[in-house]
């Protein structure tokens, strides 16, 4: 439920951007990383009723998962968890989480401008 205001703030920055270009929105391209705490499918969905009579409406949506990554203490090499296990899968040592995988942002914002 919490991905209807942020969907919210995406049509409204994407409008304000076309707005001052002069045109309208034909595509919001996200990155949501999979430990942002947002679901891609949630804003999918908010976004496609939001949109309806903006400057957004009919704008495709994409969005790019980001998988989140460990780091491994001894080698330095970055890695996706396995379940149950922070073992890293070059050389066996301790991984530490990273921000990799929280990210949440608009990536890019495509016009048509007249």
């Amino acid at each position: 439920m919490h991905e209807y205001p942020v969907t919210l703030e995406i049509v409204r920055m994407a409008e304000k951007t076309a707005r001052e270009k002069g045109g309208i929105v034909k595509a919001i391209h996200l990155v949501v990383g999979e430990d942002s705490g947002f679901i891609g499918e949630s804003i999918q969905m908010y976004f496609d009723v939001i949109s309806e009579g903006t400057l957004c409406e009919g704008a495709l949506l994409t969005i790019q998962d980001v998988k989140p990554k460990m780091k491994c203490d001894r080698c330095g090499c970055l890695f996706e968890r396995k379940k149950f296990s922070f073992t890293c899968p070059y050389c066996g040592g301790d991984g530490s989480p990273t921000d990799i995988g929280k990210e949440f942002y608009i990536e890019s914002v495509d016009l048509e401008v007249d």
